[in-house]
């Protein structure tokens, strides 16, 4: 009997309309476009506007999207993971709401929280479910409305964030096709250099903590920056060297679109040419949980059946790692 392996065999995606140029943002706060442009690569990012929608909005979207892309049965998805840092609420899973929405009346569904490795996470997530032999379809689904958390009179983070979701789907592969190893990691020394202080249990809402900003996230940018260009880059050269790979091996490298010099130092670290690298982020900024799977709806018409790809991200927390996944198909 052949391994069973998870391949993702279908994608989709969502991103609103509105559009918050950088020079949208110079009339909002003290800065300008060569200033963002040249130290994150993001031009533009989207932005839901629609006050009563909420982030499982989002991931319907991208949800239908790949369900109508793929023309599948929503009762036949047995699990939908739900990757996001910003839930529609605590407590009631956006996860469970979502599935319903979509028709996966049949699934079982929750969330996963790991900030901006959140689908990476979901991915290896996935794929143990996958490979355990119990379930024949899993949808994974990255989704954040960031800009429900952005303070839009911190220069510092208001740049950076946009909206966006993006779906894949996993399934059994007997060929050798999907998630070939991974290499994840997380260090809580990151716990205070980006967050969002209060809202939760150790610092409950209060109308002081609402006065205070500090319910909008916030980072220690030099530091965040520091240790994401070191980790991604490490847990990038680790998975090349881990299963005997070179530069000449990996077809694509899919980042997490944070920062266009965190992805060049990554790229420059395992040795890549331009072409292999895979970058929108100057379209949608950095959409935390969505960028991994934004990038493979972008990207699908490159991608051939049998396509090494390497996926790498850095997160609050913090946490990092990479993945070595094998296409399974070739686009229609």
């Amino acid at each position: 009997m052949n391994k069973i392996t998870a391949a993702i065999t279908a994608v989709g995606a969502y991103v609103p309309d509105f559009v918050l140029t950088n020079q949208v943002l110079e009339t909002m706060v003290d800065t300008n476009d060569e200033w963002i442009t040249s130290r994150t690569g993001i031009k533009e990012r989207r932005i839901l506007k629609d006050a009563d929608k909420g982030t499982s909005f989002l991931a319907i979207k991208a949800a239908e999207d790949l369900i109508a892309k793929a023309n599948i049965n929503p009762l036949e998805i047995d699990l939908v993971l739900m990757a996001t840092a910003t839930p529609d609420m605590q407590v009631s899973a956006t996860g469970a709401y979502v599935a319903t929405q979509i028709g996966a009346t049949n699934a079982f569904a929750y969330d996963l929280q790991a900030a901006c490795s959140s689908f990476l996470y979901g991915m290896s997530t996935a794929a143990a479910y996958i490979q355990s032999g119990r379930y024949k379809k899993v949808l994974l689904i990255g989704a954040d409305k960031m800009s429900s958390i952005v303070d839009y009179t911190d220069r510092t983070t208001c740049i950076i964030f946009g909206d966006g979701a993006g779906a894949v789907l996993f399934e059994p592969n007997t060929e050798g096709l999907g998630l070939q190893d991974e290499y994840l990691r997380s260090d809580g020394i990151g716990r205070d250099f980006l967050k969002i202080d209060a809202g939760g249990s150790l610092h409950p809402p209060t109308i002081q903590t609402v006065e205070e900003k500090r319910h909008s996230i916030r980072q220690d940018g030099k530091t965040v920056f520091k240790y994401a260009v070191t980790n991604m880059a490490d847990a990038s050269e680790q998975i090349l060297k881990r299963n005997n790979l070179t530069n000449e091996d990996v077809d694509f490298l899919v980042p997490h679109q944070a920062n266009k010099r965190i992805i060049d130092a990554t790229a420059n670290r395992m040795n890549l040419e331009e072409s292999k690298v895979l970058m929108n982020i100057e379209r949608y900024g950095n959409t935390t949980s969505a960028t991994l799977p934004l990038v493979l709806n972008d990207f699908e018409h490159l991608f051939k059946k049998g396509d090494t790809i390497i996926f790498a991200a850095f997160g609050g927390g913090f946490t990092w790692g990479s993945i070595y996944l094998k296409w399974a198909y070739n686009k229609q």
